[in-house]
């Protein structure tokens, strides 16, 4: 008997191939095997005289699956060998990635060699918690910049949308956040990056202190559209790992509108039908299913709670239209949003946060009843300048002739101050508030 199970045991398992039918583009056709394939499952193809070029199932047409690559089809063969996997992507990370920086298949790409694997894996693509059993938002959150303290107050757990067009500042706001935010882990997500500024946003604008306790995930944007897509699912995954370890963590993503651009490419690959501005219906159908992954940690059956992802997601808006569709969709998932102006960065204040134009949806409650009387008589101050400031530059307005206005012409030039702030500037959440109620009693 014991011969028996020895020659089973011996038997070499059954092995499952496709074969390359067709490359159109970056779409590659499969044939065979597709039982034992699913959508989202990694295989590999076979390249003469080349590694094998990994590429993951994005759906099926008839009898054949779809496929797209990790990375460039040259040296891809007609009826190549296919070897296929039917789990979906997992990575297993460990604490030890703190510090580290890593690409969309958890690989390090710093000078530090290899990283530690961990036992348990985190699937790229999973599902958010469900509602029921997720925990509400916790106290305020100290970001350390003084305009989104004060104004957009953001609670752990929360998730904020930044809004802004290309060359308004956002990646130094990222930056001052990853070093000052008060948490104890940080995830930093660049999908689509331009290569030239990878290095420099880590050395320079993170610099050592941020990237200390933080993990960076890059795909730059030369990148195949799979690779951009993942860097995002990475980003939360490994954000999901930090919070199960009880930590609390801020996820930065620079940019959204990359990770649906990538979505894109992909479903008009596969044949999706274009809608608004090229955009397929899975791109609406990913995004809350991406962001949904952050805010407050789930609950546990013995009680306890994991800790919370604060989510801060950029959104690079098109032609500095803020109604654009993904600009439009993002608004409508997330907790808040800030608006960052052209104009305002035009006239040199950094950061250049509309704050008229942004909200936190955790206001006021988050907020005690003198905080809120200060903020709101703030924007009230600030809403009659902005309504008069064409007649206050070309000099047509009359003093006296509004007293609302004359207040809000005196105390300008210091709110103006108290909205900037140079980016290895720090202020605690409390001062913010006592500095700018130190403005408005002078005035």
């Amino acid at each position: 008997m014991q011969d028996l199970v020895d020659m089973v045991k011996n038997i070499e398992p059954l092995r499952v191939y496709g074969r390359v039918a067709v490359v159109n583009g970056l779409l590659i056709e499969a044939k065979g095997g597709l039982s034992y394939m699913q959508v989202g499952a990694r295989c590999e193809i076979i390249r003469r005289h080349d590694t094998p070029l990994p590429v993951e199932v994005v759906g099926f047409r008839e009898d054949r699956a779809l496929m797209m690559p990790f990375g460039p089809v040259e040296g891809v063969t007609p009826g190549a060998e296919i070897r296929i996997s039917a789990e979906g992507a997992k990575v297993y990370p460990t604490t030890a990635w703190l510090g580290r920086i890593v690409d969309s298949f958890g690989q390090a790409i710093d000078e530090f060699g290899p990283l530690p694997q961990g036992k348990e894996g985190y699937l790229l693509k999973a599902a958010p918690p469900s509602a029921h059993k997720r925990a509400r938002v916790g106290e305020r959150l100290n970001l350390g910049v003084r305009a989104m303290d004060v104004f957009t107050t953001c609670c752990r757990g929360q998730r904020l949308g930044v809004f802004a067009g290309s060359g308004v500042g956002k990646s130094v706001l990222l930056s001052m956040l990853a070093r000052e935010a008060t948490c104890d882990a940080v995830v930093v997500g660049l999908i689509g990056e331009r290569g030239r500024e990878v290095r420099e946003f880590i050395e320079e604008t993170l610099g050592p202190e941020g990237l200390k306790r933080a993990i960076v995930v890059v795909a730059t944007s030369d990148e195949p559209a799979l690779k951009r897509r993942q860097a995002a699912y990475m980003t939360l995954a490994l954000s999901e790992f930090l919070r199960d370890q009880g930590l609390e963590v801020l996820c930065l993503m620079d940019s959204v509108t990359r990770f649906a651009m990538a979505q894109r490419e992909i479903g008009l690959a596969t044949g999706e039908p274009p809608t608004t501005k090229g955009y397929t219906p899975t791109c609406f159908a990913e995004l809350p299913k991406l962001l949904e992954r952050a805010g407050p940690g789930p609950v546990r059956e013995d009680g306890t709670q994991g800790g919370p992802i604060t989510g801060l997601f950029t959104v690079l808006v098109d032609g500095d239209d803020h109604n654009e569709p993904i600009a439009d969709a993002v608004r409508g998932i997330l907790d808040g949003h800030i608006v960052m102006s052209r104009s305002i960065a035009e006239r040199g204040r950094f950061p250049a946060i509309d704050v008229l134009k942004s909200i936190s949806r955790t206001m006021p409650e988050c907020q005690s009843i003198p905080e809120r009387e200060v903020v709101r008589q703030a924007r009230k101050v600030m809403a009659s300048y902005s309504n008069m400031e064409e007649l206050i530059r070309i000099g047509a307005y009359r003093s006296g002739a509004d007293p609302d206005v004359d207040r809000a012409i005196i105390l300008n030039p210091d709110i103006e101050q108290f909205l900037r702030q140079n980016k290895d500037e720090y202020t605690p959440l409390d001062e913010s508030f006592t500095l700018l109620a130190e403005i408005l009693g002078g005035g």
